[in-house]
């Protein structure tokens, strides 16, 4: 009897475990076309915004890069050929002042006196500490990555929301250029706790909006495409390249250029004391 009573359990058991089988697999329910479409938008959606974040990062490198440079020539070079101009302007202004009605001397004289204020305007004021070249961690790398998933404007269409992340991509920039870690963080966990981070449910109206920002984020690759493109174009990014080439064969060109430029300014300075003037 004991044994067919454990028989008749097992029997009882087993019958029961088929209707809870039956009855999960009456609960599986196909996932509906929407529902489909989002999963794949959404893979979708990650994949380019991971590449946004990407070109973004580039693109903010890259400016940052000629940032610095830019300042190291100035520092270097720009303040050396500002001197030289003025030194310049004074000998033409010398020069116009001994020969009042010569034309060509009075228009070389405001030639040389505009390139020099233009230069020096260029130059600006000597920096008292040596500019630095640019260099990011690579912490200050992944932060800007997910601040530039998270935060670029180009990827809502929300207006007050866009407007909102345009002014925190514009710090965001700024603190990457700076190599201010601690600033990028805290970008990132405001806006993460923001309420314009809080989306709406429902599968069709999400991948509607899955849809729009995925179209947003293509514009915005053709957007840094454009602007990579047109700042490796410029004066500034070709000499860089040509300064950094000649460095790596061991040139140090920057200081080639100031010693050429001093030594132009010590011809100007002989120059100036021969110069007429009227004071004499």
């Amino acid at each position: 009897m004991a044994i067919a009573f454990k028989m008749d359990t097992g029997i009882q058991a087993s019958g029961f475990k088929g209707q809870r089988m039956a009855l999960k697999a009456t609960d599986i329910h196909p996932a509906k076309p929407e529902e489909q479409e989002l999963a794949r938008k959404r893979k979708e959606q990650a994949a380019i915004e991971s590449e946004l974040a990407e070109r973004e990062l580039r693109s903010a490198n890259l400016r940052a890069e000629m940032g610095a440079f830019e300042r190291q020539y100035l520092h270097f070079v720009g303040v050396r050929y500002a001197e030289l101009d003025e030194l310049k302007a004074e000998i033409a202004e010398r020069l116009a002042a001994e020969q009042p009605s010569n034309e060509r001397a009075q228009q070389a004289a405001r030639d040389a006196r505009g390139r020099a204020n233009e230069t020096k305007s260029s130059a600006g004021d000597q920096a008292v500490e040596e500019p630095t070249a640019f260099e990011s961690s690579p912490e200050m790398k992944r932060l800007y990555r997910e601040v530039a998933k998270r935060v670029h404007p180009d990827l809502t269409s929300d207006r007050e929301d866009r407007t909102k992340r345009q002014l925190l991509m514009a710090e965001a920039n700024e603190a990457y250029e700076r190599g201010d870690e601690s600033k990028l963080a805290r970008i990132l966990t405001e806006y993460e706790h923001s309420p314009e981070a809080v989306q709406g449910e429902g599968p069709g109206a999400e991948l509607i909006r899955v849809i729009r920002r995925i179209s947003q984020a293509r514009g915005r690759l053709a957007e840094i495409e454009a602007e990579l493109q047109e700042l490796l174009r410029s004066d500034l990014y070709q000499l860089k390249s040509r300064l950094d080439e000649a460095q790596r064969h061991g040139r140090d060109v920057l200081k080639e250029m100031v010693d050429k430029v001093e030594e132009q300014i010590a011809q100007a300075k002989r120059r100036l004391e021969d110069a007429p003037a009227r004071d004499r």
